[in-house]
């Protein structure tokens, strides 16, 4: 009996790897919690970057900025999903923006509930409205409009350990296997991008049955 309820509690769960400068992981944000919530699930999210990445696998960049026609394709393709969604879309003109101050506050607020609401804020600026969100005043205008103190958490985000902290996250993505983002976890089973969101949802309800 015990063991069934610690597979229940860890079934439950869903880790929800994600860069704030992806365009997939904005389309998954947006509609992570719900969805959650509509299955029982509990996610947990998890800032992490994409670049160091990249260039320990030999890419240059997202594979789409590279290939052409590949990019073509997915801009197309965010338009279709924003529709589908209901999310605002405007093709940034930069593209991948600069995210680490932002993602450092988002590393530096932990479990906080704010935190999502920032990385929803921040996302919906770059892909929503093609404004930049890498700058202090793009970070302060979005803690701001969530009634935060923006001055002590970017001073927080800046500290020596919480930079080390985002390091060694984006270091556990590597060491897991994460190549992309959106990738979710339900245990050590790894799902990959926005049009597997629901699979690794449904996973994650069904062991917590």
């Amino acid at each position: 009996m015990m063991a069934q309820r610690q597979q229940q509690t860890t079934g439950s769960r869903l880790e929800f790897w994600f860069d704030l400068a992806s365009n997939y992981s904005y389309l998954s944000a947006m509609r992570i919690d719900r969805e959650a919530a509509l299955r029982g699930v509990e996610v947990t999210w998890k800032p992490f970057l994409l670049g160091p990445i990249f260039r320990e696998l030999g890419w240059t960049g997202p594979v789409f900025v590279v290939q052409e026609e590949k990019g073509r394709y997915v801009w197309k393709d965010m338009q279709r999903q924003c529709r589908k969604y209901g999310l605002p879309w405007r093709r940034p003109s930069e593209f991948p923006r600069d995210s680490l101050l932002a993602t450092r506050v988002a590393l530096a607020g932990g479990d906080s509930s704010w935190v999502r609401d920032f990385c929803r804020e921040i996302m919906l600026l770059n892909f929503g409205y093609d404004r930049e969100v890498g700058s202090d005043e793009a970070v302060s205008g979005a803690l701001g409009r969530l009634g935060l103190k923006a001055g002590s958490l970017i001073r927080r985000a800046r500290e020596e350990d919480n930079k080390q902290r985002l390091r060694s996250q984006t270091r556990e993505a590597r060491a897991r296997g994460v190549f992309g983002a959106p990738t979710f976890f339900v245990g050590e089973e790894m799902f990959w991008g926005n049009d597997r969101l629901d699979d690794a949802l449904d996973m994650a309800a069904a062991l917590g049955e």
